[in-house]
């Protein structure tokens, strides 16, 4: 999965890609990002071995920041942001959610 730097800039560039993103937009979104990493881990520490909680927590977060990325957008943006969020959600939907997998 790499690091959580390289996952943050493979996020950027695939959503500056997707959307076109101006350097305006990517610099928010980005910022929009980083801050939704530190809060997802600092959910991740306090819910320890309650994934539920842990999993509630960082929906929540995803969800608002959903929000703030989508504030930031032009009409067509938003059109495709709402597709490409959808398209996760289904892939998310067809590999169980991360859970029970097999290695």
């Amino acid at each position: 999965m790499g690091t959580p730097e390289e996952r943050l800039a493979k996020s950027i560039a695939m959503l500056t890609e997707k959307l076109t993103l101006t350097a305006d937009q990517q610099t928010k979104v980005k910022a929009i990002l980083v801050d939704q990493n530190t809060q997802i881990a600092k959910a991740r520490e306090e819910a320890g071995e309650d994934r539920q909680t842990a999993r509630a927590k960082m929906t929540k977060l995803m969800e608002e920041n959903n929000v703030k990325i989508n504030a930031l957008l032009n009409d067509d943006q938003k059109k495709t942001y709402a597709s490409y969020l959808e398209e996760r959600k289904a892939a998310m939907q067809n590999r169980g959610g991360g859970q029970g997998r097999n290695n």
